[in-house]
């Protein structure tokens, strides 16, 4: 598996091709292993740092009923109504606990791989902006603790369903076993959701792969809310989160671009004086 190196080109999605200047073959052929050893070095920052910048009780709290009454105000407090509708149904449940505990893992590897093999310089830019949301949601985690509506007092009429039900591992009832209880906003489940969605969407070729892409992020919404794990404007604040990360990842892209551009226009310059 080769991954090519930029272009000069200030179209930071066009197509990637070997340069002189560029790692030597011998180097390109082991690059994947380099990738993936940094990305996994940079998820597991990622999670020591979002379990220190876990925030203080109070504030979860305080931040918690905040949501709902935001959400009432609205006229959209649905979690409660919807998660009772459906707690009589074990397996239902059950289902949506192991699909909160897995896929969300899962499929951002996929869609990596993916891109890697098939995309190159697409790849560039999606990871960028994975590596950004990752750290937008340590940012907020610690600027805005937040608890997730399964740990809300009775009256709010939610319960645990990591709790009674099949899940995927041992329920969390310590913070050391939790990470993080109120690293809730963003919803990092429907920020990489919808990432896996919108890398991959121009390289379905086939129609009805469409289709399955939009179903996972409403999926994973549903799982969310079903599970009493999120809000639904942790959703909402995923969108925003994933949407500023592409934002920046576009534009550190395009400055680099243009950087190299430079560098090389110098390049030449200086051997034509």
């Amino acid at each position: 598996m080769t991954s090519p190196t930029l272009t000069s080109t200030a179209d930071p999605e066009a197509p990637l091709t070997p340069t002189a200047s560029g790692p030597r073959p011998q180097l390109r052929k082991w690059l994947w292993l380099i990738e993936v050893a940094v990305l996994l070095g940079l998820y597991m920052l990622y999670s020591q740092l979002r379990t220190l910048v876990e925030g203080p009780e109070v504030a979860a709290f305080t931040n918690a009923r905040t949501v709902a009454d935001i959400e009432r105000s609205l006229g959209l407090a649905f979690e409660s109504p919807l998660q009772r509708f459906f707690l009589g149904h074990y397996n239902f449940i059950s289902f949506w606990n192991i699909y909160y505990g897995t896929i969300h893992f899962v499929m951002p590897v996929v869609a990596l791989v993916w891109l890697y093999r098939k995309a190159p310089a697409r790849y560039v830019r999606w990871r960028n902006t994975l590596l950004i949301l990752l750290g937008i949601g340590v940012v907020a985690f610690w600027a805005y603790p937040l608890a997730p509506p399964r740990l809300m007092p009775t009256t709010y009429g939610f319960i645990d369903t990591a709790i009674g039900y099949t899940n995927f591992g041992k329920p969390a009832t310590t913070k050391s076993e939790a990470g993080n209880f109120y690293a809730a906003m963003p919803s990092l489940h429907m920020g990489w959701s919808t990432w896996c969605t919108c890398a991959l969407w121009p390289m379905m070729k086939r129609w009805w792969w469409k289709p399955l892409l939009v179903a996972y992020p409403a999926c994973t919404l549903f799982a969310i809310v079903i599970t009493g794990n999120h809000w639904w404007l942790d959703a909402v604040g995923g969108w925003i989160a994933l949407s500023a990360s592409y934002g920046l990842a576009t534009l550190g892209a395009v400055l680099y671009a243009r950087f190299r551009a430079a560098k090389r226009a110098s390049a030449v310059a200086a051997a034509n004086a």
